[in-house]
């Protein structure tokens, strides 16, 4: 468990984090999400102690970082960056290895934990452990970069944009399959982005920014289908509904009523029905295991499905 508590950050006179409390739970993961130069980052590196606060506490399991040296606790937790930070003149497997060295493990525990890592992240161990920085794609350092925080297997992971340099399939791709690994593993995870559909794929609960200050943190639904101002609603409009009816399998809310039609794929989502229906004219779409109606889905979705129509 993180707790943070009425920390601030400051530049001079600009208040990057300002009086800000929150509490990330072990095994949650958490995106924080807002405009640039929100403080975002900033956050995200207090918990590390890559840089200093001004006031404030930061806890992790019921300790006091100030009480560990910089240098300790960042080998006991992932951090990926959008800039990825992997040393150019070491090849991919060494880059991987980094904390599991620092860490003395054995060496053929290791060699093959790169390998484990390189295949998590879809990247043939044999075809790129020897490869440099330079001779990787931007999708490909990005890539290794997570397996390099992943590594050691702390508990704790700190993501900032670390997608951003993916291609749109890949990142589609590492974003629900590193999030059926934190699920699995039972990760904590802080994750910046500024990307809507990509905290909604993602979080348990997002925690929603503005000026050194947190605006809402709640549930993705809950933040799309009850946002708490202004500036919260602005940030998802109506595509944020359908992102939402994204995370939903559609045979979770089928209705024991049979329709003469070919059913949509099992591993259909709301959206798809949605999308049928509108497509179609239909008020009532066929399921491997039933069916849903308009009115179910109205239920399902909130009523800013209906007047987004």
């Amino acid at each position: 468990m993180i707790n943070i508590e009425h920390v601030t950050k400051k530049y001079g006179d600009f208040i990057a984090v300002n009086d800000l409390s929150l509490t990330v739970e072990s095994s949650e993961f958490l995106v924080i999400l807002g405009p640039s130069g929100c403080g975002k980052s900033t956050l995200l590196r207090l918990i590390n102690k890559m840089i200093e606060r001004n006031d404030g506490v930061v806890m992790i399991n019921g300790e006091n970082i100030d009480d560990l040296k910089g240098v300790e606790l960042r080998k006991t937790i992932g951090y990926v960056i959008q800039n990825i930070g992997l040393f150019p003149h070491m090849n991919v497997h060494k880059n991987i290895a980094t904390v599991p060295r620092l860490l003395k493990w054995k060496e053929d525990t290791i060699d093959q934990r790169v390998a484990d890592m390189l295949t998590l992240v879809g990247l043939e161990p044999s075809t790129y452990k020897d490869k440099k920085p330079a001779q990787l794609s931007g999708g490909e350092a990005q890539r290794i970069g997570v397996a390099r925080a992943m590594a050691s297997d702390p508990a704790i992971l700190l993501m900032d944009e670390p997608f951003g340099a993916v291609d749109p399939i890949n990142r589609l791709r590492l974003q629900k399959e590193f999030r059926k690994i934190q699920r699995k593993l039972k990760k904590t995870v802080v994750f910046v982005t500024h990307d809507t559909d990509e905290a909604l794929l993602l979080a348990d609960r997002i925690c929603i920014m503005n000026k050194g200050e947190i605006v809402q943190v709640d549930s993705p639904e809950n933040i799309v289908l009850h946002p708490k101002n202004d500036f919260v609603k602005d940030f998802f409009k109506e595509e944020g509904i359908l992102t939402i009816l994204s995370r939903k399998p559609a045979v979770d809310y089928a209705e024991p009523i049979e329709v003469d039609e070919n059913p949509l794929h099992k591993d259909a989502t709301m959206r798809d029905v949605l999308l049928k229906m509108l497509t179609t004219g239909q008020d009532r779409v066929s399921l491997s295991n039933g069916s849903i109606s308009w009115d179910a889905l109205l239920q399902i979705a909130g009523s800013d499905v209906h007047e987004s129509e």
